[in-house]
């Protein structure tokens, strides 16, 4: 079930990636737009493919087949592909952090790395997205002395004291209880309205992902089932679409079902 192509212009463009390990096909024929400016949530079963999806988009695994554009440009090389990451940020399903580094030492990485401006302008912003994810306090410390939600707002601080365009999430949620849950979906969402960056968020929390995504892509044996509105997504009858959506109903209704006990 495909919906009809955005009227904003794309930021970036998916056009029939294919990815194989092996013989078995994880990604089919997958194309779709992320316009600028949105949350763009990709949602799916486990193993259908959605983390593999990310990888491929930056770089971090070579597609088979297709192609990614940013921007209009295709993303064919090194060079290209170097233009996205200038642009773009990546929160790791596993926060990916330094523990040999201070909370500090984390954020002012990307800023060393691109190697643009003073140090005195890295140490103001890294301050400053501290501050602005409260962890200011902790800036001395090291990630093994923190909570798995402060761990999880240092890997969101990290990519995004650089300002980006873009910013990829990866399962930003994996395991945290409910409730940090759905504090990490609160941060994302405001801090996305606050800087205006595109995100690309991969998550099994369909629930909290219909509620700050502005587009959801349903990801079902490697191919698009759906591509379009968060509030489509939320309002459609289609069995399929319900079946997924709607599973704490199912488990309800089969809970209420009577179950026969044989002799």
């Amino acid at each position: 079930m495909n919906a009809p192509s955005p009227t904003t212009p794309p930021l970036l463009e998916v056009s029939h990636l294919r990815k194989c390990f092996g013989p078995r096909e994880v990604l089919s024929d997958v194309s779709f737009q992320v316009p600028a400016g949105t949350i763009l949530s990709v949602l799916g079963r486990s193993g259908t493919g959605k983390s593999v999806l990310l990888k491929c988009i930056v770089g971090l695994l070579q597609a088979d087949s297709g192609e990614v554009s940013y921007k209009g440009e295709s993303l064919r090389n090194a060079s290209q592909m170097a233009t996205l990451r200038r642009s773009a940020s990546y929160v790791f399903q596993h926060n990916a952090l330094f523990d040999s580094a201070t909370v500090f030492e984390n954020v002012l990485l990307p800023l060393q790395a691109r190697g643009t401006g003073s140090r005195q302008e890295w140490d103001a912003q890294v301050r400053e997205v501290l501050g602005r994810l409260e962890l200011e306090e902790a800036a001395e410390r090291y990630p093994s002395e923190l909570s798995g939600g402060m761990q999880k707002r240092l890997a969101v601080a990290r990519a995004l004291v650089s300002k980006p365009e873009l910013v990829f999430f990866d399962e930003p949620t994996a395991g945290l209880d409910p409730l940090r849950r759905n504090a990490v979906f609160e941060m994302i969402s405001k801090l996305q309205r606050e800087s205006h960056f595109t995100a690309v968020l991969v998550t099994h929390d369909v629930q909290e992902a219909l509620v700050v995504s502005s587009r959801i892509l349903w990801l079902d044996a490697g191919r698009v089932r759906f591509d379009g509105l968060a509030s489509e997504f939320s309002a459609s009858n289609d069995p399929e679409i319900r079946g997924f959506r709607d599973n704490i109903e199912a488990l309800k209704e089969a809970l209420r079902t009577p179950v026969s006990i044989g002799s």
